[in-house]
């Protein structure tokens, strides 16, 4: 699809752009039917959903991007990919779901997700910074961190039921299991196969219109990439799945570099320059400020998610003018 996109007409480009962007909302809109179906027939909490199926489904393009950048040796793509993407679902994705409805924050998600996110972060700028790369053994800790994360999330998801399993189940109209797989994969086609059109598509509109390539990797492709977060968050606040969407954002940082970084960096050691530290350090800063306007009242308001979109506007000008 890529070398179609970049041998096509300008116009041509601009077309499969707004085929990316169908194809990224039918199928998010079908993941999290389908996924909210699945997690209220097995009684799993819809953050527990969020911070699993959902994120890991969305991260599919940042897999996508940063392996095959792995692959050919462009490893530099990977690491602005993975910063850029996280910090934009921080600032982004959870300051736009907050325009459109107050996010109620699960005390999991203050005292586990969050924290487990700023200690994967600081963990990066730790491995990144010493030797100025990321080596395989870097990756494969991290993809043994990305395990012992989701065994962890399971065995807490299978404690909390059998101590929920007398409680009535809300009365909610579900879709039929097979009914329900059937959307889950759809939309992950659709989230996957619309991302990487998106990017591909933006990268080349981009390069037309005179950006160099690192500008490129730190702004659309990370941007592209974290569309899938962003349209899945707003159609789960817009169906009042705002635990899945807060869920999606902060699992979608913590998979983005346990497993793709992870994933990358077991392919392929991974060459660091200072402009990477800079942005994980940014992220590291925002990540703890979400955290404790998350702490304050214990949800994320209106007049905070304009903040939030205010900070990431300041932090691409910043990345545009260096």
């Amino acid at each position: 699809m890529e070398n179609f996109i970049n041998n096509a007409p300008f116009i041509v480009v601009l077309l499969c752009l707004i085929v990316g962007f169908v194809f990224l909302v039918k199928g998010a809109d079908m993941f999290v039917e389908g996924s909210s179906s699945v997690a209220k027939r097995f009684k799993v909490p819809s953050l527990i959903i969020g911070l699993t199926i959902v994120a890991m489904g969305t991260s599919l393009p940042e897999t996508a991007v940063s392996v095959a950048a792995s692959i050919a040796h462009n490893n530099t793509l990977a690491v602005s990919n993975v910063t850029g993407s996280n910090i934009f679902n921080l600032m982004v994705v959870i300051g736009v779901c907050a325009l459109m409805t107050p996010i109620v924050v699960d005390g999991a998600s203050l005292k586990r997700d969050f924290p487990f996110s700023m200690i994967c972060a600081i963990l990066l700028l730790v491995m990144g910074t010493i030797g100025m790369t990321l080596g395989r053994v870097d990756g494969i800790i991290l993809l043994g961190c990305f395990a012992g994360y989701i065994f962890y999330l399971i065995r807490h998801t299978l404690k909390q039921n059998r101590q929920s399993s007398d409680e009535e189940v809300d009365e909610i109209p579900l879709i039929s299991m097979p009914k329900a797989v059937i959307f889950i994969l759809i939309g992950a086609v659709g989230i996957a196969v619309g991302g990487d059109v998106v990017v591909d598509s933006a990268s080349r509109i981009a390069i037309d219109l005179g950006m160099s390539q690192t500008l490129v990797g730190l702004t659309i492709v990370s941007i592209g990439t974290s569309l899938p977060e962003l349209v899945t968050s707003i159609v789960a606040a817009r169906k009042n799945e705002v635990d899945m969407a807060l869920g999606n954002a902060v699992g979608s940082c913590i998979f983005n570099i346990l497993m793709v970084l992870g994933i990358a960096s077991a392919i392929s050691p991974i060459a660091f320059i200072q402009e990477n530290i800079i942005d994980i350090i940014v992220l590291v800063v925002f990540s703890l400020i979400v955290w404790i306007m998350a702490w304050t009242k214990r949800e994320i308001k209106r007049g905070e998610g304009i903040i939030m979109l205010l900070m990431y506007a300041a932090y691409t000008a910043y990345i545009i003018i260096r």
